[in-house]
């Protein structure tokens, strides 16, 4: 099954607007049906003859019963489908949040996603960790949508429909994933040149991997001494001015937290595999992995490449 599937849905918004697809496609399928029945029987009933004298056949005008059956049945077919669509609207939008729900804010930047726990003080970046939901215990979680620039979309088509995050215009969606695993999805709003590569990920874990997840990522950055070298430089380049690494003077909000960034799966927003290789590369020139990214090249010698690129290796 792919990844970005609409039609295996895990989570109860996801699975909400599913079946309410399935209810419009089968109207719509209805209606197609007897439209194109009824056409095909007018062509081979009607079809003209030899012996069609070319008159016009008998009009037939003022039929109540006919004028008020094509205007009754569509009405009620529309009636039908925006209550059907206003039930799925009000149930997604407007659900009842348990007191154990966790929250999560998002923040789309160009090109790439912030996730912020407020309850743990932990900060990701690029990959969404979030607890399964058994659906006899719900522990749903709702995620604030924002927006640092432009416009995007945060849209993982198996968790949930897509919801735009706007600049100074909050927006929220949650999610309930029922099936630990990983779920793909994508930026679904036109941000800029890198918006095809704005990737997602989210990973459902189960309630044990996820509070040992909080708590290896609560930890400040623990680098051994070996790296110290790459540690100077990083603190005395502008890296300092974008990233975050906790525990040291490192503090910038610009860029994604490095505090334990080989925890990660990918670098770039889902780009590519996160190792010490492609982390050295993307250091030594982002445009070669990601052209048009915000983050400029740094312009390090060889060694101080290897010496940023071990200390960053080191941070898990």
């Amino acid at each position: 099954m792919s990844p970005t599937s609409i039609f295996a849905p895990v989570s109860t918004p996801a699975d909400s607007i599913f079946e309410l697809s399935l209810f419009v496609l089968a109207v719509t399928a209805g209606i197609f049906v007897v439209v194109f029945g009824l056409l095909v029987y007018a062509v081979v009933r009607f079809r003209r003859r030899r012996d069609d004298d070319g008159s016009e056949p008998p009009q037939v005008y003022g039929s109540y019963e006919v004028e008020l059956a094509w205007t009754i049945v569509p009405v009620l077919i529309v009636v039908a489908l925006f209550l059907a669509t206003a039930r799925v609207i009000a149930s997604v939008q407007h659900p009842p949040k348990p007191k154990d729900a966790l929250d999560v804010v998002v923040i789309g930047h160009q090109y790439w996603w912030e996730y912020r726990y407020p309850k743990f003080g932990v900060v990701s970046a690029n990959e969404l960790h979030v607890p399964v939901s058994d659906p006899a215990h719900p522990t749903p979680t709702f995620l604030t949508l924002l927006s640092a620039d432009t416009d995007h979309s945060f849209w993982v088509p198996r968790l949930a429909g897509k919801t735009d995050l706007i600049p100074n215009h909050p927006n929220s969606m949650w999610i309930d994933p029922h099936e630990t695993g990983l779920y793909l999805g994508q930026c679904a709003q036109y941000c800029g040149t890198q918006h095809g590569k704005m990737l997602l990920r989210v990973y459902v874990d189960s309630r044990a991997a996820f509070d040992g997840w909080i708590a290896e990522q609560s930890r400040p950055a623990q680098p051994d001494a070996t790296v110290a070298n790459g540690h100077h430089i990083f603190e005395n380049t502008s890296c300092i001015n974008c990233h975050t690494i906790a525990g040291t003077s490192a503090n910038g909000r610009f860029g994604p937290d490095l505090t334990h960034v080989m925890s990660r799966d990918t670098i770039a927003s889902g780009v590519v595999p996160n190792t010490p290789e492609n982390l050295r590369r993307w250091i030594q020139n982002p445009d070669a992995i990601k052209p048009g990214s915000r983050m400029p090249a740094m312009n390090l010698n060889g060694q101080e490449l290897d010496a940023v690129t071990a200390y960053l290796a080191s941070l898990h």
